[in-house]
């Protein structure tokens, strides 16, 4: 769609706290593509992009010419097309799958853990959250009307966590695995300024989604993370800041390891993403799966939802899996498999020596059942929404 406006640069419509709006920005930074940072307090945003979408929703880039692309996988897909140098995907295909895994899990897997810190510790720092929601939702200069404003919206935000599966019961076993996290790749950091050696890819900007806005900038996550993963929060800083290079690794060429291979510090993070996030993985899978044969006069370009809304994040039904020793019931995530898909579709394009590297490096990992998943029916994205393919 276009807004029918022209302007003189890339126009980035978001907010310091939204986890995907610092996604995009990491990649437009990193990409050295000149843009400006609007909020959606702006008027132009209330006349032009929310109209054109059909609901609220940021990140959104428009373009000089005033045409708009949601979703940031979508952005950097494009934007990679249209400014092919400096590359920021690796061109070697087993890297590519594992970036583009990688990146799906930041992307996805880690919003239980950044909505967790940012709201079930909100007596901690509901000061900071109410400034950071009212800069991003009113252009009021009085902070009264600001919180004012911005109550409803933090108030939505809460209301998600349920429907995530953020219970008291789960919050121990969420937290487990995010402190392993942090672990494994603080680990990766010290050796490595980016997930595959000298240059960012779609792994780092996937994980940068929930690692910077929630974890890494919040008061009481950002105090957890740099305590205990100094070089990941390193990371975050290091993902906002224009160029390659850093001086703690000056010797380090900005490039992607040679002969496609893959950093052995990466390891423990595969067989992390598939012990803790594809027990979700599967049971979206079997959800989808059911509700296509369910629906068997779907045709293609069919809107993917419970009902007849058009939702950026649509549910269908529940579902129920395993973190650790701890069960999960939260609202089935079709955006989820969206995402893991298109790894999944890269590993399967794999051929000869790089599929069998890539296998090899699946078995190792534990990610065999996980890499099996299979949908009923392809999953799209059309005018903003999932639809059947």
């Amino acid at each position: 769609m276009n807004t029918g406006r022209t302007n003189d640069t890339y126009i980035l419509w978001g907010a310091p706290p939204s986890l995907y709006t610092g996604k995009a920005r990491s990649y437009l930074i990193k990409k050295r593509i000149p843009y400006r940072e609007f909020f959606p307090s702006h008027p132009v945003y209330q006349a032009k992009i929310l109209p054109a979408l059909g609901f609220f929703v940021v990140p959104v880039l428009e373009a000089p010419d005033g045409s708009i692309i949601q979703d940031t996988s979508d952005i950097i897909e494009h934007l990679e097309q249209k400014f092919p140098e400096p590359r920021l995907n690796p061109p070697t295909p087993v890297q590519r799958t594992v970036a583009s895994l990688i990146g799906a899990f930041g992307s996805e897997a880690l919003l239980k853990a950044a909505m967790h810190y940012r709201w079930s510790y909100l007596k901690d720092q509901e000061k900071f959250l109410r400034a950071e929601f009212g800069r991003g939702a009113s252009a009021s200069r009085d902070s009264a009307d600001r919180d004012a404003v911005a109550a409803p919206f933090m108030l939505a935000m809460q209301a998600h966590l349920p429907r995530l599966g953020i219970t008291m019961e789960t919050i121990p076993a969420i937290e487990r695995s995010y402190e392993e996290l942090l672990d494994i790749l603080d680990a990766h950091f010290m050796l490595y300024p980016y997930i595959l050696g000298g240059l960012p890819s779609d792994a780092d900007f996937g994980l940068m989604a929930p690692l910077f806005a929630h974890l890494g900038r919040d008061p009481y996550p950002s105090t957890l993370m740099k305590g205990r993963a100094p070089n990941v929060f390193r990371w975050t800083e290091r993902m906002n800041l224009d160029g390659f290079f850093d001086g703690e690794f000056a010797d380090m060429d900005a490039s992607y390891p040679r002969d496609d291979s893959i950093p052995e510090t990466l390891e423990p993070l595969l067989t992390h993403i598939f012990k803790d996030w594809g027990p979700e993985l599967l049971a979206n899978a079997d959800e989808y799966n059911s509700w296509v044969k369910g629906n068997p006069s779907l045709k293609p370009g069919d809107l993917v939802s419970a009902g007849a809304d058009r939702r950026l994040h649509p549910a269908l039904g529940e579902i129920s899996y395993a973190l650790g020793r701890q069960n999960i019931r939260s609202a089935a995530a079709p955006q989820t498999l969206w995402h893991f898909d298109k790894a999944l579709r890269r590993a399967r394009a794999l051929f000869g020596a790089a599929r069998a590297q890539f296998g090899a490096l699946v078995q190792r990992t534990g990610g065999g059942t996980v890499m099996a998943i299979t949908l009923a029916r392809p999953l799209k994205r059309e005018n903003y929404v999932l639809v059947v393919g």
